[in-house]
């Protein structure tokens, strides 16, 4: 027999073996989710804005960290390759049947490669059967059907050199070189999804298309559709196109990968003759945030949300000032790579020589907060514009753009974020944010702030590169000791807008005029009377 003493059942209770388990949110019910039985998840979404076209996505949680060192740089390879020929679409016909049916290769069909994942995007009209289910086909066949004909590949090796070579713009190359710095001693550092010259011009026919073999799996794909359709019917064209895929046989686990802490801080300060800007981040790695499933963990995002806002609010402020080293600044925390959040600082320096000045105000800003917090009236203010923003984006939900949809279906399948809709979200704000109290807020920074995990990354024009400061002078900045601080005052004004109400006018006259406004085909058209309403004359 097993006894209990009253001890041990308040023992129980206060570790929570009897508590009340976390509420999970529930899955929007506008959202069709299914699981075929070789692994694919598909997710459907109907919604008319625009009228008769429809978002198409194929995810595949895989992306150039999963690559070996012979295939450095296949992951976004093989992501071109899926637009150069698969089984039913032969080397250009892809792209040349979606133009003449209205889809314009950048804008409506795309592809992107990163760390993680890669993703295939179609915007394709719903009003045509036909060009509807080929769309379905051609998201098939990059799922399996990618065809890897050996001159096609050795053609596209020169069109990903000169891309990395040339045109990715100064963003792309600065970011190729502080990400090793930023990520040192992890995976990602190796694996810029880029790749190297090297690699592109060389790699073996065999290891590109092991990479597609190994990780472009049903297991490991998602086909999204949002958009003006019949659920049903696109339920069943799933099914007949991605049911066929034969499961993976002893697939390869799919690692996740760290990212290890650092104590020393790290800088990267780089010029590029195109880079327009001076620009300042400062990152504190932190632990990743749970991934939101339960109403808790929809709060404490709530937490980090209001943080920001209010952090931000007074940055905008100094922005707003003549003498501001910056013309803007910002704090946040929010997501990283890998298995890190972030709370990051960021200035564009007004010139090189601010760059200084501009790290220094970040700093003492948020120093500032951690000495003595925010005050009620910033939270009351931070309050209400979240749940004014929430409220407009409840009330325009019915016009809320299918592209804008898709990513919360991505989050999910990748990451497993919950989504619960716009209603019930706009519920759990009314009934949350007012619990939210200041001291929950002011608790955050004195974990974000530390002298470990912290890197700094300055970009800026050729021109500047005189005027950077060094290393050292920005390790010495982060260290430097702030004292005692004044608080923050929060002057909030009472007085009304306008120390008068307007009297009201009248009407004097009226008349018809002529006006002129261009038609949207490059001509130009006479319109008389109101012109709101655009009555031509002959």
């Amino acid at each position: 027999m097993i006894r209990f003493s009253l001890l041990t059942v308040s023992l129980f209770f206060l570790t929570g073996v009897f508590a009340q388990k976390e509420k999970e949110l529930p899955l929007d019910p506008n959202i069709k989710i299914g699981k075929l039985s070789n692994g694919l998840t598909y997710y459907i979404r109907k919604n008319t804005e625009p009228k008769n076209r429809a978002e198409l996505r194929l995810v595949v949680n895989a992306g150039s960290i999963l690559e070996t060192d012979k295939q450095v740089g296949l992951a976004h390879f093989v992501e071109h390759m899926s637009f150069n020929g698969t089984e039913h679409f032969r080397k250009n016909e892809l792209v040349n049947f979606l133009e003449k049916s209205g889809v314009n290769f950048g804008a409506d069909l795309n592809a992107s490669t990163s760390f993680d994942e890669t993703i295939y995007e179609l915007q394709v009209p719903t009003d045509s059967p036909m060009v509807y289910k080929q769309a379905m086909q051609i998201l098939e066949d990059w799922a399996h059907l990618v065809s890897f004909e050996h001159e096609e590949i050795d053609k596209e090796r020169g069109v990903i050199v000169e891309e990395w070579r040339l045109g990715r713009g100064a963003d792309a190359r600065l970011r190729d070189k502080y990400f090793p710095v930023l990520l040192k001693g992890s995976q990602y550092a190796k694996r810029l999804p880029i790749g190297t010259k090297k690699n592109i011009d060389t790699a073996h026919y065999e290891q590109l298309t092991a990479f597609y073999r190994d990780w472009y799996r049903p297991d490991l794909e998602a086909v999204i559709v949002v958009g003006d359709v019949d659920v049903a019917e696109t339920e069943k064209m799933i099914r007949e196109h991605f049911e066929k895929i034969p499961a993976a046989i002893n697939p390869k686990p799919r690692i996740k990968f760290s990212i290890p802490s650092h104590t020393e801080t790290r800088a990267a300060i780089l010029t590029d003759a195109e880079q327009p800007y001076n620009v300042v981040q400062i990152f504190y790695t932190q632990p990743k945030a749970a991934v939101i499933k339960t109403e808790q963990q929809y709060r404490d995002d709530l937490v980090r949300e209001l943080f920001n806002q209010m952090i931000n609010g007074r940055l905008e402020e100094i922005g707003q000032k003549p003498d501001a080293p910056f013309l803007y600044g910002s704090s946040s925390y929010g997501g990283f790579i890998g298995d890190k959040d972030a709370f990051t600082l960021v200035a564009v320096a007004k010139d090189g020589k601010h760059i200084q000045a501009s790290i220094n105000t970040l700093l003492t800003e948020n120093e500032r907060v951690r000495q003595y917090g925010f005050v009620q009236t910033e939270l009351d203010r931070a309050v209400k514009n979240m749940l004014s923003r929430m409220e407009n984006s409840y009330n325009e939900r019915d016009k809320t753009k299918s592209a804008e949809l898709v990513q919360e279906l991505i989050e999910h399948f990748l990451k497993g974020e919950a989504m619960p809709g716009i209603a019930y979200e706009f519920e759990l704000y009314q009934r949350l944010l007012p619990t939210i109290s200041l001291a929950e807020v002011n608790t955050l920074i004195k974990t974000w702030i530390k002298p470990t995990d912290r890197s700094v990354v300055i970009t800026a024009p050729e021109k500047e590169k005189a005027n950077l400061p060094a290393q050292t002078t920005i390790t010495a900045l982060l260290n430097k000791p702030y004292g005692k601080l004044k608080p923050y005052t929060d002057k909030v004004s009472k007085e009304p807008l306008l120390p008068a109400e307007p009297v009201a006018g009248k009407v004097v006259a009226e008349k018809k005029i002529r006006c002129h406004r261009h038609n949207g085909m490059g001509f130009v058209e006479r319109c008389q009377g109101d012109p709101e309403t655009y009555q031509f004359q002959e």
